[in-house]
């Protein structure tokens, strides 16, 4: 770091017209660069099928299961949580209840781990937390709660929940556009980029920088733009025909027609909120709690998956959920692909967050609720070593992961949301 310079603000924005770009850790930032850890959350919908998810052995170094089989790149990097148990019945309460451990009970419900979370560490950057996902709120009831409230796992209060964002160039304009003046609004109608918008500066402060900061700069704001270039092919029409028989509903406008891109783009707006300190804390819903999604685009697909969840052990269901759910898996191998790659001081962006994936039932065919499949991902700065399979004591509610979580994230409470909940025992150093 050059000596005439004065250290950066962890929190420094790159500034232009319509424009506000954080930074990711910089040496030109002195000692307040040290990464912080993150939590981060995905949620997958409709449970999963027992037999494909669980794994052969009691340790990750053996063959892991047909589900989890796109993971084995990272296993070192995960931890298998076992017999941790959901509470209510039905896709609403099993989904409101995933962060909460109460779930929705007469139109109510309690805050989430994340926004728990967010209320502690969530003052130290531009957005407390982050809510993405893919689908809308749907119409109609479950189990006589509306079935509106499985679009998300976010609630910050009992009656307040966090609806996610689930177009892409919307939570990237939120992350990085400003439009509060009349050149903002120009730029925007303009789909100038916003580097181009921020660039005098950015080449200011590269001349500042010392070779490292340069190239992570470089490599930085290259991530950006390539993230901006995916968003805008991602809203050219989708070439190809509707397979005969499928019933499809157009996206609405701004959505990729391409769920594959969708969720991925989803994820790389997530990676660069995370690596500009944006934010600390993000939840991500790969799809509705009660999905219906089809994914005929896999080739040989009939069944919806909500459909398909409810399999009755027919071969032929069981054999499309299963494919699902690992296509599920290829996606957060994706998103655990970009995280580690995203070096930080002391290692990557995966190693200084603590992600949690997994879903509100474990087999959705009688939206079972015990032994959910979960998995950790990452090192928590430290507090975490993957690598292993974590077993619980059969029956242990769920509740007792987010209290142990909650309590490493610095939170002081003996409890969690008034469930009598234990912190998991043997899971963190």
């Amino acid at each position: 770091m050059p000596r005439s310079f004065r250290p950066l603000s962890r929190r420094h924005l790159l500034r232009g017209a319509g424009a506000a770009l954080a930074l990711p850790a910089l040496e030109l930032m002195g000692a307040s660069a040290a990464p912080p850890t993150r939590f981060v959350c995905l949620f997958q919908p409709n449970g999963v099928f027992p037999a494909a998810w669980d794994l052969p052995g009691p340790t990750l170094d053996g063959d892991l299961s047909p589900i989890l089989r796109p993971l084995a790149p990272h296993r070192e990097q995960l931890t298998v949580l076992r017999q941790l148990d959901n509470t209510g019945f039905g896709h609403v309460a099993l989904t409101t209840a995933f962060l909460t451990g109460v779930g929705v009970k007469d139109r109510r419900n309690a805050v989430s781990l994340d926004q728990w979370i967010a209320r502690k560490i969530g003052e130290k950057t531009v957005l407390p937390s982050l809510e993405l996902g893919t689908e809308p709120p749907r119409p109609g009831g479950d189990g006589g709660q509306p079935i509106a409230y499985a679009n998300t796992i976010a609630w910050n209060s009992p009656s307040t929940r966090l609806s996610p964002e689930i177009i892409p160039q919307a939570a990237f304009d939120r992350l990085f556009r400003t439009r509060t003046d009349p050149a903002s609004r120009r730029a925007a109608e303009q789909r100038l980029s916003v580097i181009d918008l921020v660039l005098d500066e950015a080449k200011s402060l590269r001349r500042q920088a010392g070779s490292a900061d340069q190239a992570r700069l470089d490599e930085y704001l290259e991530s950006v733009r390539t993230v901006e270039r995916q968003l805008e092919r991602s809203l050219e029409p989708a070439a190809g025909e509707v397979p005969a028989g499928v019933d499809l509903v157009r996206p609405p406008s701004g959505i990729p027609g391409d769920r594959r891109q969708h969720l991925r783009l989803m994820m790389d707006v997530l990676v660069l909120a995370l690596r500009t300190d944006s934010t600390r804390v993000a939840t991500l819903m790969t799809a509705h709690g009660f999905s219906r999604q089809s994914f005929a685009f896999l080739g040989g697909i009939t069944t919806d998956h909500h459909g398909m969840s409810h399999h009755r052990q027919q071969p032929v269901l069981v054999a499309e959920y299963t494919r699902v759910c690992t296509w599920f898996m290829e996606q957060f191998a994706y998103l655990l692909d970009r995280m580690s790659v995203a070096s930080e001081a002391g290692g990557t962006l995966l190693d200084h967050s603590l992600v949690l994936y997994g879903c509100g039932m474990k087999d959705g065919n009688g939206h079972v609720p015990r032994d959910l499949p979960l998995l950790l991902a990452g090192k928590a700065g430290g507090a975490l070593r993957p690598g292993k399979i974590h077993t619980a004591p059969p029956g242990t509610p769920l509740a007792h992961l987010h209290l142990a979580i909650a309590q490493q994230f610095g939170i002081a409470m003996n409890d969690f949301n008034g469930t009598g909940a234990k912190p998991l025992s043997g899971l963190f150093t």
